[in-house]
């Protein structure tokens, strides 16, 4: 029987390896499909299915291994599938563009009217409890009085990070339109699919370089108006450990 306890406290030790990740996810398969693809070697279709299951593959084993729900990730696998699908089914190319624009431009859409709930994804994705103290800063913010200020500079980082999503959805779908226009099935749809898995990375790196400006922006707020050093308010996952114990 699994130890609930043990479970929850390798999900805190997990390490991100964002080289594996890379390795995995990107290069393997753009590899298989721009090298492997003619009928000499998997074939169009095999290549495909062979390229898609690495990602596939380890973002499910990254799952059942430590159980830690990633919102992200699972996008990732859907996205995945998707290319897959319009692959395999010989969907005509417009439709890979319009998918590859699909899930982040969902994303910036989700971002902005979570800014309309009592739970904005900007609090998930930057300000949320495994990354920095909330108690403390939501108890800094009122001694000073400073929480509806707080809140507006929250709200002006929501519209922040869905505009890094917006503009990732266009160049993904410019980058689509221009690599990929071959016929869904053949080899040269597969090579080209390869070489879009491969530029993508860069367009995908640009939004999170937005991203950890974003947070920048945020600790700041944060510093401002708490007078908290950064120190004082990232989240101790010592402290989350013993209060297993």
């Amino acid at each position: 029987m699994i130890d609930p306890l043990a479970q929850e406290k390798k999900a805190l030790n997990h390490i991100p390896r964002p080289f594996i990740d890379l390795l995995v996810s990107i290069l393997i398969p753009s590899v298989v499909l721009m090298k492997f693809s003619n009928e000499n070697s998997l074939g169009a279709s095999g290549a495909l299915i062979i390229a898609l299951a690495f990602p596939l593959i380890w973002g499910l084993f990254e799952y059942l291994k430590y159980k830690k729900f990633n919102f992200i990730a699972l996008l990732g696998l859907i996205s995945t599938l998707l290319t897959g699908g319009i692959g395999l089914l010989t969907l005509s190319t417009r439709w890979l563009a319009i998918k590859e624009a699909a899930i982040p431009g969902l994303i910036g859409i989700a971002v902005l009217l979570s800014t309309y709930s009592r739970y904005p994804l900007i609090r998930t994705l930057l300000y949320n409890p495994t990354v920095i103290d909330i108690e403390k800063i939501t108890q800094k913010l009122v001694e000073n009085n400073k929480t509806e200020a707080f809140e507006a500079r929250l709200l002006n980082a929501s519209y922040l990070l869905s505009g890094t999503f917006f503009f990732s959805s266009g160049m993904n779908y410019v980058l689509a339109k221009w690599i990929v226009v071959s016929p869904t099935g053949s080899v040269a749809f597969n090579e080209e699919l390869g070489q879009l898995t491969l530029l993508s990375y860069p367009v995908i790196a640009i939004p999170s370089m937005l991203m950890m400006i974003i947070f920048y922006y945020l600790w700041r707020t944060i510093s401002s108006l708490t007078g908290l050093a950064l120190d004082d308010v990232l989240a101790s996952k010592d402290l989350k450990m013993k209060k297993h114990e």
